[in-house]
């Protein structure tokens, strides 16, 4: 209940309910107060569901934990992660739709979708704040309970690898068990990635990006190429407020984001685990300390040296 002054016994108004509300100014004739109207109730009765949950299918997110130890941490570490795949897939939506949007040409629509991907990318990087502070013995109270697996099996985050030109056709097996999620990675690792259609976009603007680079085996990983960093490097002596220049820095955004996801990622296992091997067989921290160390279109960083 809240505390109302004017009901209270002492309140020197409470037993002059006529004198509730704003006074008037001295010397100015009293206004009636309007009559009452009641704001218009939110409908509550429905034939089916919701409306909210045909759209949101918020009792099947809500209801997708099935826990497999006692320990009360093992909810928010298993919550995180789901929310961590949402966002992936959210972040995958963005790439390929800038990815298409270069292909057709339309680099406003790249670049919005790529602003976007820029604030989602700092909201799953927030996602590590509730694991970050994970001691080993409060990791271990439900590691077990993991069993063989590991994030590097998630098959959305594959495909997000695979946009930013981390291919690797070893990295399907995991999912052949799996025909939906296989089928999207098979067909991922053999299309362009984000930075493919980016040079493609710069090739077709007269920049010469080299053959080597746009007719490329695109189902093996992205390796850096000299020419192009010379076309980034006289892409930012020219117009600050060029497009390709915003191109360069809105990838940057993604590329520099990416790289601190990768060391959150590897900071939260560092305190949880330490050196100790993964789960599923991974290397752990030594895996995760290479992944830190590369960049996401290395070019955009190694071409600042030569401006």
């Amino acid at each position: 209940m809240s505390y109302d002054p004017l009901n209270t016994p002492n309140h020197p108004d409470a037993a002059h309910p006529a004198s509730a509300g704003t006074a008037p100014h001295p010397g100015t004739p009293a206004t009636p107060n309007p009559p009452d109207s009641a704001p218009e109730a939110p409908h509550l009765d429905f034939a089916g569901s919701t409306p909210y949950e045909d759209y949101v299918h918020a009792d099947v997110l809500t209801h997708l934990q099935e826990l497999r130890s006692e320990d009360p941490g093992e909810m928010v570490f298993l919550v995180t992660t789901q929310v961590m795949e949402l966002w992936f897939t959210v972040l995958v939506h963005e790439w390929e739709t800038a990815a298409r949007a270069l292909r057709e040409d339309e680099l406003p629509r790249a670049l919005d979708a790529l602003r976007r991907s820029r604030r989602e990318l700092e909201a799953l990087n927030a996602s590590w704040l509730p694991l970050a502070g994970l001691t080993p013995a409060q990791f271990n109270s439900y590691r077990g309970a993991l069993g063989e697996g590991s994030g590097f099996q998630s098959a959305m985050y594959r495909r997000l690898e695979f946009l930013l030109g981390e291919k690797s056709a070893a990295m399907l097996v995991p999912h052949k068990g799996t025909a939906r999620a296989h089928a999207e990675l098979e067909k991922a690792l053999h299309e362009p990635g984000l930075y493919d259609e980016a040079l493609r976009f710069l090739a077709r603007r007269g920049h010469p990006v080299p053959h080597s680079v746009l007719d490329r085996d695109l189902s093996r990983r992205y390796e850096p190429s000299e020419q192009v960093e010379a076309v980034w490097a006289e892409i930012y002596r020219g117009d600050q407020r060029g497009e390709e220049v915003r191109l360069g820095e809105a990838l940057t955004d993604v590329g520099e984001l990416v790289w601190r996801w990768r060391n959150d990622h590897l900071t939260a296992t560092r305190r949880a685990m330490g050196s100790k091997q993964g789960t599923g067989g991974s290397a752990g921290v030594a895996w995760l300390e290479k992944r830190a160390t590369k960049s996401v279109f290395p070019e955009l960083w190694t071409a600042r040296g030569r401006v």
